[in-house]
């Protein structure tokens, strides 16, 4: 999820998180019986209503019926076309009916119609209570996470949230070649950096110098990493445990970098807080710094589990919101520890200087 991104009606419903996130409440509620019962820290749903219409359209096409205006309505009118097309068109990009329509209508999407049927059948059981909860697990206490995620079968194979503080969403590009367990990773992942935003917010402390606020916002994007840590569940878990060897070889090779990117991070940085660069050519090397999974991934969630191996869970928590502080204390933190027999990189005197108390 990119910073500037930060980044329904019922169709399907998986997981109404309320009993199960609430579980061990004794007792009556303060103020009798009759008090309301309290938020649940997560309410997740699967509206399935876009996928759904489009595979009745598919299915109806490939028996050589010609779909009804009734048929292409409902698709139309599902939550999840029309907060699709709401997406797209805000980011000035072409969403037309008709040409969806000629997408559903291709040779390639007709012939794809069985396989992503049989995923879709997958990913409505997905347990998104256990992908909530390995979210919340690295969150401050009191977090709450409010989404809906829509599988969604469309021409791009990108998958996004949107709308993170008015009515967070979940966009996930229905993929054949993805199977449950790799879309609860991240789906943990992304309600991560739900909860991240409604937990951290824009945390810039007053008096902080321009370039040390644009940098350190930056920085922000070190959540990646550290939803990686929390999708996983745990620091001696494997990022990739549960995708195509090819993923987990591509991180491994990415993590071994890890020297490297950290110190193109701080140049990127060091040039931010000395006025360097200009505006476009700062969100251009951010940006880059993305990738697949770049420096904003690798080098954050190294830096995560280094804190939580060395100072525990409840201090990488403590720091995640304050990227200064998360810096700072990563920093002691590889001062005491090796990765995979060899010393940790470090920020360097000079950065740690520039970023001030």
């Amino acid at each position: 999820m990119r910073p500037a991104a930060r980044p329904r009606r019922l169709a399907v419903v998986i997981a109404a998180l309320a009993a199960a996130l609430s579980a061990c409440r004794p007792g009556a509620p303060p103020g009798g019986e009759d008090a309301p019962p309290p938020t649940p820290a997560a309410e997740v749903r699967i509206d399935a209503e876009q996928a759904d219409a489009a595979l009745a359209i598919l299915e109806m096409l490939r028996s050589g019926t010609t779909p009804a205006d009734a048929d292409w309505e409902r698709l139309f009118a599902s939550e999840g076309y029309r907060r699709l097309k709401q997406r797209e068109e805000s980011m000035k990009r072409s969403f037309e009916d008709a040409a969806f329509a000629d997408f559903l209508r291709s040779g390639r999407t007709l012939a794809a119609a069985p396989a992503l049927a049989a995923i879709l059948a997958q990913w409505k059981q997905a347990d998104t209570t256990a992908a909530a909860r390995r979210a919340l697990a690295y969150l401050p206490a009191g977090t709450r996470i409010r989404a809906t995620i829509y599988p969604v079968i469309k021409p791009q194979t990108n998958s996004f949230v949107f709308e993170t503080a008015s009515d967070p969403a979940i966009f996930m590009y229905l993929d054949p070649n993805v199977p449950r367990p790799k879309l609860e990773n991240t789906l943990a992942h992304e309600l991560h950096h739900i909860g991240y935003a409604a937990a951290c917010g824009a945390q810039a402390p007053e008096g902080m110098p321009e370039g040390v606020a644009t940098a350190m916002g930056w920085a922000g994007a070190f959540g990646e990493g550290l939803a990686m840590l929390a999708a996983a569940g745990g620091p001696d878990i494997h990022p990739h445990a549960v995708s195509a060897p090819g993923e987990r070889a591509r991180w491994d090779a990415d993590v071994a970098g890890v020297p490297a990117d950290l110190a193109r991070v701080e140049t990127f940085f060091l040039d931010v807080i000395e006025g360097k660069l200009e505006e476009g050519a700062i969100r251009e090397t951010a940006m880059g710094f993305f990738g697949v999974q770049g420096p904003w991934y690798t080098v954050g969630w190294s830096m995560s589990t280094a804190i939580e191996q060395i100072y525990g869970r409840d201090r990488l928590i403590e720091v995640m919101c304050d990227s200064r502080l998360l810096i700072a204390t990563y920093n002691a933190a590889a001062m005491e520890s090796t990765s995979n027999g060899r010393p940790r990189p470090l920020w360097s005197d000079r950065l740690m200087e520039r970023l001030g108390p």
